[in-house]
């Protein structure tokens, strides 16, 4: 049950990247550009391949223009 539950809460977080990038109008090769990372570093994270660390979500944040504390806001509502 904890698996499943964590693996719907991981589905969630990849989901809202994923809109976050969108609604910045960014494709990831250019989110990639601004985080100085290859593509394949937002596709992993995207797809769940790869997990951020507290840094790395900042620093995702902040290159797509919104803040952290938002960003965690929207996850919250998104459990609603």
């Amino acid at each position: 049950m904890e698996r499943s539950l964590h693996s719907l809460k991981l589905k969630r977080l990849q989901n809202l990247l994923r809109q976050v990038r969108d609604d910045a109008g960014l494709r990831q090769v250019d989110l990639a550009d601004k985080l100085a990372s290859p593509q394949s570093f937002v596709s992993k994270y995207e797809s769940g391949e790869r997990c951020l660390d507290l840094l790395e979500l900042e620093q995702v944040c902040s290159a797509l223009g919104i803040s952290l504390q938002e960003f965690i806001h929207r996850y919250e509502e998104s459990e609603r």
